[in-house]
């Protein structure tokens, strides 16, 4: 491992992967969506592997956030990413070890975390999700923001253990507590939590200096968003390291941050929608102005952020 700071290493690799996204979109065809972008960006952005605590690392470069949980046992996996990835990631999983993959969890539906299932299912690995996400995952669903009508997933590829419930596991002598948010980024958001390690992988529902997609089409809110953060924010302590779905390795503090934002804007839009604003007179209104040097710089802007805002005050 290289010897220079974990903040400093993480600004480098969210460069990298910024110039590579970049070039890509610059060579894309004047018909490419926002969904085709962010595969594209996929398949020419590396798969970096970061150790983080314990046997726990982070694969960056596919769509979400990748934690592995490594050893004797096998491997475990949180979110599979892109498919066009696949290989990247076969090649980063044994860059960590040499057992097999066992498990998947799917932290939600969307397809920057699960569309790799296919091939992993394929591998022998067991794929968990919540019973809403497999719901979701059988349907047409046309996500306007990305420009992609998404279609049922073949029956072989969709996860093939459900959760109606909170799930404990016990594997590589880890703990890994599997708990439910209900209705929040999607209406099948779970957290992934290694215990022993005091690893915590929140997927979408903590996007890390980021504003974060709400999905109001399958059960998204800003108001479950808020109550997600703060259950992040109430499951993590003060050295706990935390996985988001986007973005650099967090902590607690950053948590706060990013619920503090959430309220924040929340409280802004509602009430320009209270005097009777439309949502393109709210988003004219730029809510989110003081945020946007800080939020607004991913995929995500801040006019994008306030129309998703509005579909749920």
């Amino acid at each position: 491992m290289s010897k220079r700071s974990p903040a400093r290493t993480s600004m480098m690799n969210i460069r990298a992967r910024m110039l590579v996204t970049v070039a890509v979109l610059i060579s894309a065809p004047a018909f490419a969506s926002p969904y085709s972008d962010i595969n594209a960006a996929a398949e020419a952005s590396p798969v970096t592997v970061r150790a983080l605590r314990g046997n726990i690392s982070v694969l960056e470069g596919s769509g979400g956030n990748i934690g592995v949980l490594s050893g004797s046992d096998g491997m475990l996996m949180v979110d599979d990413g892109i498919a066009v990835s696949q290989q990247k990631i076969v090649n980063a999983l044994r860059s960590i070890g040499s057992g097999t993959l066992r498990y998947v969890i799917n932290t939600h539906w969307h397809w920057d975390h699960t569309d790799g299932n296919g091939w992993v299912r394929r591998a022998g690995a067991t794929v968990i999700a919540d019973q809403h996400t497999v719901h979701r995952l059988t349907e047409t669903i046309r996500v306007v923001e990305w420009e992609h009508t998404f279609t049922p997933v073949p029956k072989l590829e969709l996860p093939n253990l459900v959760l109606s419930a909170d799930k404990t596991m016990n594997f590589n002598g880890e703990i890994v507590q599997i708990r439910h948010y209900g209705p929040s980024h999607t209406d099948g958001d779970l957290s992934v939590y290694f215990s022993k390690a005091d690893v915590l992988q929140t997927g979408d529902t903590f996007w890390n200096g980021a504003f974060p997609f709400i999905d109001y089409v399958t059960g998204g809110s800003i108001d479950g968003a808020i109550e997600a953060a703060n259950a992040n924010i109430e499951m993590a302590k003060e050295q706990t390291i935390v996985i988001p779905g986007h973005g650099p390795i967090g902590n607690r503090a950053q948590l706060v941050e990013f619920r503090d934002m959430l309220v924040g804007v929340r409280t802004r839009v509602a009430a320009l929608k209270a005097e009777g604003k439309t949502m393109d007179q709210a988003v004219a209104a730029k809510p989110t102005a003081d945020y946007d040097a800080k939020w607004g710089t991913s995929v995500i802007n801040g006019a994008l952020f306030t129309a998703l805002v509005y579909q749920g005050v």
